[in-house]
């Protein structure tokens, strides 16, 4: 399936399914919770958070191709991504976009 941040797709004439979204909400252990807190202090990279983050993407991402299949789309035009902090330590990840079908 293609997916596209553009609300187009070069040659292609689009029908408008609707709407489609995926969303996964993450968090990591208290160990790697407490390694990120103490690296903080020194500054840098946070990487089981980014770890985290891109699962978290992948998984929002995959969520929502799975209801634009449902819907027998060719593509998913528009895409975009949220993010949010629901508590320290867990981010909400939302990815959606409009489900179309090739004419």
């Amino acid at each position: 399936m293609i997916v596209v941040s553009t609300d187009y797709i070069e040659g292609k004439t689009l029908e408008m399914l609707g709407l489609v979204n995926g969303s996964t909400i993450q968090s990591k252990n208290i160990g790697k919770d407490f390694g990120a807190g103490l690296k903080s202090i020194v500054g840098g990279e946070l990487t089981g958070y980014t770890e985290m983050m891109e699962e978290a993407r992948t998984i929002a991402e995959k969520r929502m191709l799975e209801k634009a299949a449902q819907m027998n789309a060719d593509a998913v035009v528009n895409v975009r991504y949220a993010t949010s902090a629901i508590m320290q330590g867990a981010s909400e990840v939302m990815v959606y976009g409009t489900a179309v079908k090739f004419k």
